[in-house]
């Protein structure tokens, strides 16, 4: 995680710079299955990575045919010649992109004294978003919100199994209120239509990192929180193409496009401020950018190569 989170650093860092190419990702619906293809390319001249992430949502699948919600793979070219480099399953690439992004959000925008963390959401991204948020702060504790009790002691079991940095304290909270009482940092990752807690319910100071709806008509943040938020993006582009949390608030008249104070990778390269005080609420939302997915691709196929892993295969055989 902490070399995802490096590498994430530096893919926004030469985002903002300038120095990479990155479309909005296309999007095919397959309606009678309720699932969706994204398919995301990305060239980073800065680490010369060139690559696309193919990925499919199916939400159902799980009761439906038993099968994980999100299913991914990354190709990997190299950018000196063009010709095919790596093929990686993405479904763990996303999961490990996705929560160094959080990190890297923690880190810049989060209190330095920030130690308690509450969790919404128990499904593919939660381990990731509590080991990345772990890796930028000294977390002592751990609330988990989730719709089915369940699922969040499964979770909270495999979190006390997994050992620093993660905390031996995880909590599983009956009430989001009380958890927020609580909270230094809170992460949104479900697939909720709807806000997870009333903005009344957050304190002064609480780091927010949103990254589950990725739909215009989805939000895990009340409005007023994103009005009083310091609110920073991953690329504004796709946050007002994709992020209902901003777009809501938006069509409510709460907030203006103005209201994104910063990319991040304004803020990795000290353009912008991830925070001016320490009552502020600050908000990181996510809506996935492609350079996340090359950039950690990359680095885990470097590592890959350095330690002999993987298997060499020809188009031509």
């Amino acid at each position: 995680m902490a070399g995802a989170i490096e590498a994430v650093a530096s893919a926004f860092a030469q985002l903002a710079d300038g120095q990479a190419q990155v479309p909005l990702r296309s999007r095919m619906e397959a309606p009678a299955h309720e699932g969706v293809g994204l398919f995301m390319p990305a060239y980073l001249a800065g680490s010369d990575a060139l690559g696309l992430k193919a990925l499919t949502l199916f939400p159902h699948n799980p009761e439906r045919h038993g099968l994980p919600a999100i299913a991914a793979l990354v190709v990997l070219f190299d950018a000196t010649h063009g010709q095919p480099l790596a093929l990686l399953e993405g479904g763990y690439l996303t999961a490990l992109r996705t929560g160094a992004v959080s990190g890297l959000a923690t880190r810049l925008m989060a209190r330095d004294d920030a130690h308690t963390l509450v969790l919404f959401g128990a499904g593919a991204q939660a381990l990731a978003q509590v080991w990345a948020v772990c890796e930028a702060r000294a977390i002592e504790r751990v609330w988990l919100v989730n719709r089915s009790a369940e699922h969040a002691e499964r979770l909270a079991a495999e979190l006390r199994a997994f050992g620093p940095p993660i905390p031996d304290d995880i909590r599983v909270a009956d009430d989001a209120a009380a958890a927020l009482a609580d909270a230094d940092v809170v992460c949104c990752a479900t697939a909720s239509p709807t806000p997870l807690f009333a903005d009344g319910a957050l304190r002064a100071g609480t780091h927010i990192n949103g990254i589950g709806s990725y739909l215009p008509t989805m939000h895990e943040v009340p409005p007023a929180t994103v009005a009083r938020s310091h609110v920073v993006v991953d690329q504004r582009t796709a946050a007002w193409a994709e992020a209902g949390d901003l777009i809501i608030a938006r069509e409510q008249g709460l907030i203006g496009e103005e209201h994104v104070v910063a990319e991040l990778g304004e803020v990795v390269l000290g353009r912008m401020p991830g925070r001016t005080d320490a009552q502020q609420v600050t908000f990181f939302k996510s809506v996935g950018v492609a350079v996340q997915d090359v950039a950690v691709a990359h680095t885990a196929y470097a590592r890959a190569h350095v330690l002999g892993l993987g298997r060499a295969w020809s188009l031509d055989s």
